[in-house]
Order: structure tokens, then sequence, then C-alpha cells
């Protein structure tokens, strides 16, 4: 039977925070063992603990090894993502520079223009002005019906709010930005002031997670729809990263 993954988790911090004692360590224990003791009063042994992980390498050799029928795929790799959750950089998952797609803040959001930027497959956009400086984001899920069958420059719906990591940034530094400043797009930058690139909430979801959660539902705001949704038939769906 497979367990369910809070009930690992649970399990594999109790493993974790065992001590275990060496088979050899001697005991002090002054009790006189020769009297068999009755079966009335014999108790069952305690189960054997197996010896506690010593670093992180030791950790990941006995996720490794355990059976996929107690610890699946998906359970090993939010073990491992959250254990290198402080360690890794945001370099290693921002997109790059060259990959980001900029807006020019005198471009008009006709068909054309928002078709492309639909294909990214991305919703938020970092807005430069005619010296390529970031003057904003733009959103296009914030893009109302009326704006699109009467487009206008982009400037008119970007958001000035810009906001900033470094490349070299934890991702737990990252996600302290994202809460701090309510963003949903940081841009990234070198040590040399220069954009290297944008990390979106997303990336740093799927990054920790492995995937991202996608809902077709859409009603949050009425109160008797959220009261009165089967989440059991409909469940929020995932989408790989």
């Amino acid at each position: 039977m497979n367990s369910k993954p809070d009930s690992f988790l649970k399990r594999l911090v109790g493993f974790f925070e065992t001590e275990d004692v060496a088979e050899d360590t001697p005991r002090s224990d002054s009790r006189d063992f020769s009297k068999a003791p009755s079966s009335d009063s014999m108790e069952s042994p305690a189960p054997r603990r197996l010896p506690a992980p010593q670093s992180e390498a030791e950790i990941l050799d006995f996720l490794k090894r355990a059976p996929e029928s107690a610890l699946s795929k998906r359970q090993r790799r939010l073990i491992i993502s959250a254990m290198s959750f402080s360690d890794t950089k945001v370099e290693e998952v921002m997109l790059e520079r060259p990959a980001v797609t900029f807006v020019q803040d005198t471009e008009v959001l006709g068909p054309v223009v928002l078709d492309k930027l639909y294909k990214t497959g991305f919703t938020r956009f970092p807005v430069i002005d005619g010296t390529g400086r970031i003057v904003g984001t733009l959103s296009i899920d914030n893009l109302t019906s009326l704006a699109i069958k009467n487009p206008d420059r982009a400037f008119k719906y970007l958001d000035p709010s810009v906001f900033y990591v470094r490349s070299d940034y934890s991702l737990e530094m990252a996600f302290a930005t994202f809460l701090r400043t309510g963003a949903y797009l940081l841009i990234v930058i070198n040590k040399k002031n220069e954009v290297a690139g944008l990390l979106t909430l997303e990336m740093l979801i799927a990054s920790l997670l492995g995937k991202i959660p996608r809902d077709d539902f859409s009603d949050d705001a009425n109160r008797l729809a959220v009261l009165g949704r089967n989440i059991n038939q409909n469940p929020p769906k995932t989408e790989q990263s």
C-alpha cells in the first residue's frame, strides 16, 4: 500500500531525528537477567532503528535507495528540492536575457503583438523605453476585452513597479523578495549591474514542486461557489515544468 505523502514525510523526519545507539555501545544496566522472565511479564522487543544519516550525502543515498512503493519520484523530488532550496542560485533557474521577450513602451498592443506574447507561454513581460531602460512590467492577463478591441500603446497598461534580485541570490532569498514586494516577476541583475534575465513566481514554484498547479476554477470571488465546489470531482491539474 502506498503511503500518503504527508505521512511518509512525518516518518522521514522522525527517522532523521532519531539518534541511533551503536550495537557495541556498553550498556549501564545492573539488572539480573539470570532468571528468565515469565511470559506474563515479557514485553515485545522494541523495533530496531536504522542508523540516522550523518551527512547530506547519506540522506540523498537513503532517498535514492528507498523503494518507489514507499517514496514516489515526485516525493523524492520534493524532498531534494526542499533540501537544496537555500543553496540553489537564481541564475540556475532564471530565464536568461537572450530568451526574454521585452515589450517596447510605445508598441501598440494589437492582435499581432498580443498573439506573439501569448505564444511565449508567459503572461508578464518587462517593458523598456527607447533607451532600453526597464520602465515597468506588462501583464496580458490584466488586459480587458475592451483594451484588446481598442489597441493602445503598452505604456498605458504597464505597471511601473520594477523589482530586482541578483543572480547569485539563493532561491530562498528570491522567495523572500516575492513575499516582501508582492511581485510576480523579478528582474535579475548580475554583479556588473547588467540585466541577466528574469525570474517569475511560477519558475520558483516549479523549481520547488516540480509541477505547476493548474486550476480551471475561476470563481474565487464567489463565496457560495467556493463553498459548494466539489474538489474531488474537479481537482487542480498539474503541469510539468
